[in-house]
């Protein structure tokens, strides 16, 4: 693979881009090959810093027509660091973060680089949002492609769910829509597809109405407790309304206040908890929660959706180093409870987190073969996220997480989350897509049957 195009064609490219066109060593250089796990260290020959659909067009003729390897950056806020490459082409599309809302119609449109905080900023202003990540900085596009959980999912959806048309740039060059009834099968393979069809450089989503304030927040109880904590999140998970989601989520209790300073720094269970509804109606349905055990803390108050989206941003921070293992669970019987407990005492690593995240609701009823994404029928996603500093530790992290990992594969479907996938996991990507991946792999050869867009968790075109 040729990574030294001829001068001329790079003076080409610099002269066809709007944006940025940078080598090793210029300014900017560095902010656009770093990603959020610092395990990542990637170093593209070139990086076009796109500011919309022509750039994007550009850098990837450019790409395919010098056989260059590309990678394409949206948040840059994936695990397995797929947004950056060594060598070849990096598109970079930090600069295309424009949200536009209609709140009549209930849409938005959103450009590649923008992240969730970006979007619940300008939707939030009109009493509107649509299903976005737990962390603020978490780019849109990569949240989407892959599928996309949060707090509203099991009332509206998956993000993938609620994405209507799509603006796509095609291995070809061209420039293309997808919707329902405009390519839909392209359509069909952007919702969890996790990019391996074309660079969408224009989301347009659904928006539903949200309250004003939101009754949400955590509920700390001491480790010692997750036993029977855990036990009764699976009761408590089980009878709730599709407005009610609840994570349970292993953490290191913050080193500030309000916690009492005893506990600071030590693990602990927390339930993360979210009505999307009424105030008065959440009241009632988040009180069996709040009534459990002896918590440390509970936090759970009325607040605006948009603070509940950043009240996790410090937890996980960029710049450490992150390993990603993950389930999708049927269920949370005894033996599952009694794998975790075992695998998280001790407790690994300053910045960890395991958690549990809620599924059913609306995600269970969109069929499985509606969209690229399968996993319908799952109880829970299991994550397994240690995080932490010092390289010297990453042998030990990493494989703790694997071993935990494989302890609970007994309580698992088979299924894996795409975005959650790791840089070492290319045998899981059928698992990822189940039973559709075949179609999916068809889509592909028809829209990328040269595997241009590979730089991802890769679909191999079928033959």
């Amino acid at each position: 693979m040729t990574t030294n195009p001829p001068d001329d064609a790079v003076q080409a490219l610099r002269q066809r881009l709007h944006g940025e066109l940078l080598h090793p060593g210029d300014e900017g250089y560095e902010a656009s090959r770093t990603v959020f796990n610092a395990m990542v260290e990637k170093y593209p020959s070139l990086v076009a810093r796109c500011t919309g659909a022509a750039d994007v067009r550009a850098a990837v003729t450019f790409a395919r027509e010098n056989d260059l390897r590309l990678a394409v950056k949206g948040g840059g806020h994936n695990f397995a660091g797929t947004g950056v490459c060594d060598d070849g082409l990096l598109v970079d599309c930090a600069a295309m973060d424009w949200v536009r809302v209609d709140p009549d119609s209930r849409r938005a449109w959103v450009g590649p680089g923008a992240t969730w905080a970006d979007v619940d900023h300008e939707t939030t202003a009109f009493g509107l949002a649509t299903t976005g990540g737990l962390v603020s900085d978490t780019g849109v596009a990569g949240l989407t492609l892959g599928g996309g959980m949060g707090y509203l999912a099991r009332k509206h959806g998956l993000t993938c769910d609620n994405l209507v048309r799509a603006q796509v740039v095609t291995a070809d060059g061209e420039v293309v829509h997808a919707s329902e009834s405009e390519n839909p099968d392209l359509f069909w393979a952007l919702r969890g597809g996790g990019g391996n069809v074309g660079v969408v450089t224009e989301f347009e989503f659904d928006l539903h109405p949200v309250e004003p304030e939101l009754l949400a927040g955590p509920v700390f109880h001491p480790y010692e407790d997750a036993r029977e904590a855990l036990r009764f999140y699976r009761e408590f998970t089980a009878e709730a309304p599709d407005e009610l989601a609840c994570y349970a989520l292993f953490a290191r209790v913050p080193p500030e206040e309000p916690f009492p300073e005893a506990v600071r720094g030590e693990p602990a269970l927390a339930f993360a908890v979210c009505y999307a509804g009424p105030l008065a109606e959440a009241e009632t349905a988040v009180e069996p929660l709040r009534e459990f055990g002896d918590p440390i803390l509970d936090a759970v108050q009325p607040m605006p959706y948009a603070a509940l989206q950043r009240s996790f941003d410090d937890g996980s921070p960029e710049g450490h180093r992150w390993y990603s293992k993950s389930h999708y669970l049927a269920g949370l019987p005894d033996g599952a409870i009694d794998t975790v407990l075992e695998h998280t005492d001790p407790f690994p690593g300053p910045l960890t987190q395991v958690g549990l995240e809620p599924m059913g609701g609306a995600i269970s009823r969109v069929d499985e073969t509606a969209t690229a994404f399968p996993h319908r029928e799952a109880a829970y996603s299991l994550g397994i996220w240690p995080g932490w500093a010092d390289p010297d530790r990453d042998a030990e992290l990493t494989a703790w997480a694997r071993e935990f990992h494989e302890a609970m594969t007994p309580y698992a479907t088979g299924g894996v989350y795409a975005n959650y996938l790791d840089r070492d996991e290319p045998e899981r990507v059928r698992a990822a897509y189940g039973g559709n991946y075949e179609r999916l792999a068809a889509v592909k050869a028809d829209w990328d049957p040269e595997n241009l867009f590979r730089v991802n968790q890769n679909v191999q075109p079928s033959a």
